[in-house]
């Protein structure tokens, strides 16, 4: 049935318009490069029939997760192909604007029409399936969840479209970082579970939390931080969170790799967002307390929650020293999307940093 269902989905791909054109996926690294199981190692079998393969997530002393947590995340956006969304075209309740990172080519800047879905190939959603899969088999529920993505391949409805992913996809950058230990990081298929752990680690101390949640503007964002926002319901504080505390609530997070404090910007990736791993552009201002505090991760959910991590910080250009920007300025062939002027050093984004 899987494959009767494949076949007639690419028989799509001619009708997709040039707008929803594919972004150039980059390869993850070697071992020898970067020492990550591969989300696609967590699970066999093809799109359709895939089960979960048993892996013991990683533990390592906090002197390393900081940055492996950025070098984990930067690896999955380049294997998404490098989508960046930029969030200070909202500032202000503005018309968004077109002028900045490639904004030539339509699929360049695809987020920034409001109202705009990005959509994947019948061929792309194949080639992900296994990797959304696998950040899916690292949280309690991860029979469950990879049984449901199976069901949308053999099912009625879009060929391959999953539940939301974004807080399995943090789940398995903090397993691979080194944050193994529930006690450290509870992994989960909703962002609030570990928001919720990270607020009681501030109330009540819980000296094995990794994270600690702040107001943002409150304490300094470092790269390999977390910030959370919320849509239903919104919130604005941690207070509001407090009162609802083990309450389901539609939230999400992404993982802090680069802040820009001249130009009063912060870059984090986080997991479907354009149901891809996407980098985030997002607006900052400079807060009471002289801390740079983050504006909205996408229209009308500010963020309210900073999980700061309880390790010594990091350079705050993170990204620019990762493996696989490194890589991608040495890579051959290899075409860097004209959208990563904005956000990488020149070499990387021009691809001729060797």
């Amino acid at each position: 049935m899987f494959i009767a269902r494949l076949a007639a989905t690419l028989l799509m791909l001619a009708a997709v318009p040039a707008a929803y054109a594919q972004t150039t996926p980059f390869d993850r690294l070697s071992p020898g490069a970067l020492e990550v199981t591969p989300p696609t190692e967590r699970v066999r079998g093809a799109p359709g029939e895939m089960a979960v393969r048993q892996r013991e997530c990683r533990i390592l002393p906090m002197s390393d997760v900081r940055r492996r947590i950025v070098d984990v995340a930067v690896q999955e956006w380049g294997y998404f192909g490098f989508p960046v969304r930029d969030e200070t075209a909202f500032r202000g309740g503005d018309v968004p604007r077109r002028a900045a990172l490639g904004a030539g080519n339509p699929w360049e800047m695809p987020f920034f029409e409001r109202g705009f879905s990005r959509r994947l190939s019948p061929e792309e959603s194949a080639r992900v399936a296994t990797s959304v899969a696998g950040y899916w088999a690292v949280t309690p529920q991860a029979a469950m969840m990879v049984s449901r993505q199976n069901g949308s391949w053999n099912g009625s409805g879009t060929p391959g479209r999953a539940d939301p992913w974004s807080a399995a996809f943090v789940s398995w950058v903090m397993c691979e970082a080194g944050l193994g230990r529930a006690g450290q990081f509870q992994r989960a298929i909703a962002h609030h579970t570990y928001i919720d752990q990270a607020i009681r680690a501030r109330d009540e101390g819980a000296p094995q939390a990794a994270f600690v949640a702040y107001d943002t503007g409150e304490a300094a964002i470092a790269p390999g931080d977390l910030l959370c926002a919320a849509r239903r319901p919104v919130y604005r504080t941690l207070a509001e969170r407090r009162r609802q505390m083990g309450v389901g609530a539609r939230t999400h997070c992404d993982v802090v790799v680069k802040v820009q404090e001249q130009d009063r910007r912060i870059l984090a990736i986080g997991g479907n967002v354009g149901r891809a791993v996407s980098l985030k552009v997002l607006p900052a201002v400079r807060g009471r307390s002289g801390h740079l505090h983050a504006g909205a991760i996408d229209e009308g959910r500010p963020v309210f929650a900073h999980l700061r991590l309880r390790a010594e910080p990091i350079e705050a250009h993170a990204i620019d020293n990762s493996p696989t920007v490194k890589a991608l300025a040495c890579a051959d062939g290899f075409q860097a999307p004209a959208r990563l002027a904005g956000v990488l050093p020149a070499a990387a984004s021009s691809g001729q940093g060797c």
